[in-house]
């Protein structure tokens, strides 16, 4: 099972609830100077200089993680300017024409494919390999899907945009490959495009299918779906080679959980259980209420808890926060299922 590989060896309870993040985290406000200086022209502040500063960020969001009590943990993706526009500018065939106004007063650089994709130079395997080394707690690699790197960009260059996924799905595939034999064993493709999108969810699943192909047993495959409504995607995204599902409920106040019991969960729920979207730090037993509606989907074996979607928007205090209660309630909920005050079945075997 590859959930048990990501039980800590000093782990309290008997039952066992992974705690994790869904990627992004504020950014400390150092950095974002810092990135100002290394794009101004006139500034002293050169790549090797933008190394150290991004280094020294993810060294201290991985920590902090860590300091939080997630079992999982990763760097916040602090090198990381945005999820589509990062990626596009490490795969030749993108190109750049500048921002483009997507809702309000909010412009995202959306680039365009102008000529087929193709993959170059690795795109988060040093981002892995630093946070392992800092780590002391297993290390998550989040990654933009192909789903929505296709759907979030301009298409010149292919006939449609289930031929330009299916491209950028190999890619992805070569850099999940990439990444294992780094050593991950955690990497989560993120599609918040599908759940916008649902009618297409028969080419996410070809995308994954693609992804998963040659990914070894002891890895585990995670999608993110945030938001949208997901009655649309259920039940036949369970058909999806992943082996855990983490969706965004808490937001909406968990309206849509009962989606998910009318047809068996037959996979590993992940469970968003802080909004990212409050500026208010949840009560630990706010969020042992939210961590105890995901026993009405899976059994605790199979349950992940998490926030909603990424803390980046948040002040920092309040992300870590929200994490450390988060962390706290998975325990309390540990307790209350080894004690037998709330039904969950045996603990599954840590060996």
């Amino acid at each position: 099972m590859t959930r048990e590989q990501f039980r800590p060896a000093d782990h309290p309870n008997e039952h066992f609830i992974l705690t994790t993040v869904v990627g992004s985290y504020p950014k400390p406000k150092w950095l974002d100077r810092a990135r100002g200086l290394r794009d101004d022209p006139e500034a002293d502040f050169g790549e090797a200089e933008w190394a150290e500063a991004t280094d020294d960020a993810a060294r201290l969001i991985t920590t902090e993680h860590e300091r939080a009590g997630l079992d999982v943990v990763c760097d916040g993706e602090m090198r990381r300017n945005e999820m589509v526009e990062y990626f596009a500018e490490r795969i030749p065939g993108y190109e750049f024409n500048g921002p483009v106004k997507v809702w309000g007063h909010n412009y995202f650089d959306k680039p365009s494919v102008t000529r087929e994709v193709e993959y170059g130079e690795r795109w988060l395997g040093a981002e892995y390999e630093f946070a392992s080394e800092v780590a002391a707690r297993p290390v998550k690699v989040p990654i933009t899907g192909p789903y929505t790197l296709a759907s979030w960009s301009f298409n010149e260059a292919y006939e449609d945009d289930a031929a330009l996924a299916y491209a950028l799905a190999d890619l992805v595939a070569r850099e999940v490959e990439e990444l294992v034999a780094a050593g991950a064993r955690y990497v989560q493709i993120d599609e918040p495009a599908l759940a916008t999108t649902p009618d297409d969810h028969a080419i996410v699943g070809e995308c994954l299918e693609r992804i998963a192909a040659d990914v070894p047993d002891d890895v585990r495959l995670g999608l993110h779906v945030c938001y949208g409504d997901y009655s649309r995607i259920y039940p036949e995204m369970l058909e999806f080679p992943v082996d855990e599902f983490d969706l965004e409920l808490a937001n909406g106040d968990y309206e849509q959980l009962d989606v998910f019991t009318e047809h068996e969960f037959t996979k590993d729920l992940a469970l968003g259980v802080t909004d990212v979207h409050v500026g208010d730090v949840e009560s630990v037993e706010e969020i042992e209420a939210n961590v105890r509606k995901g026993l009405d989907v899976v059994p605790p074996e199979r349950l992940t808890v998490s926030p909603d979607c990424g803390l980046k928007l948040l002040p920092r205090e309040v992300a870590y926060g929200k994490m450390a209660n988060m962390v706290a309630a998975a325990r309390a909920v540990e307790r209350d299922l080894d004690a037998g005050a709330i039904e969950g079945g045996e603990p599954a075997s840590a060996d």
